[in-house]
């Protein structure tokens, strides 16, 4: 899976220049926890939610109304924007963006082109998304939780045992000293009785 497949497509931007009460709104009336910051076409910094209303004067400050409107006016962007940028390029694997995200913590990345344009954003809500995708959750039917020896072959023997129910997806995970998790999920014929088959086949099911 790539990221491209999964990205938001034409992000909504700022400039450095815009103000960050401006940026606030455009935030809160799409919904949005990050906008990338746009300086005539070159991604140059992001600004998050939190880095926005932390820039704001606090609540307990002597300043009078028309002090606070001023100072407000005059606060932009590029005051409060992170940079460099951490980013995602269109054509690399969902889970090399994934692993990035988690190392840097921060829930979404800029996406790049090979021209280096922006194209997109992908977030945790992407991440979750294609997780739940590859989990087949959407495709209902009958989940197994396999937990078998980390050997070649561990695999078709759990196939094999499946028959004729019809795989809809795995997923792998570490298991026991010497042993591998596999959790399957599995519609179709036979799938009422899958479970014992497995386990008749010496398998262990743990869920």
């Amino acid at each position: 899976m790539l990221v491209k497949d999964w990205m938001t497509r034409e992000p909504v931007t700022i400039t450095p220049d815009t103000p960050v009460m401006e940026a606030l709104r455009i935030i809160k009336d799409h919904h949005f926890r990050r906008l990338p910051v746009m300086d005539q076409g070159r991604l140059i910094g992001i600004t998050t939610r939190k880095d926005l209303k932390d820039a704001m004067p606090s609540k307990a400050t002597t300043l009078s109304v028309w002090e606070l409107n001023y100072l407000l006016s005059k606060l932009t962007v590029s005051e409060v924007m992170a940079r460099p940028v951490v980013t995602a390029a269109e054509n690399e694997y969902l889970e090399d963006a994934a692993l990035r995200m988690q190392e840097h913590r921060v829930g979404g990345l800029p996406v790049l082109n090979d021209a280096g344009q922006l194209t997109g954003m992908i977030t945790t809500r992407d991440i979750l998304q294609a997780f739940t995708g590859i989990l087949g959750m959407q495709g209902g039917g009958q989940r197994l939780t396999l937990e078998m020896d980390d050997v070649p072959g561990s695999l078709a023997a759990a196939t094999d045992a499946i028959l004729p129910s019809n795989i809809i997806s795995v997923a792998t995970y570490p298991g026991g000293p010497g042993k591998l998790r596999f959790v399957i999920r599995v519609n179709g014929d036979g799938v009422r009785d899958v479970r014992s088959r497995v386990q008749q086949a010496g398998i262990s099911v743990l869920d």
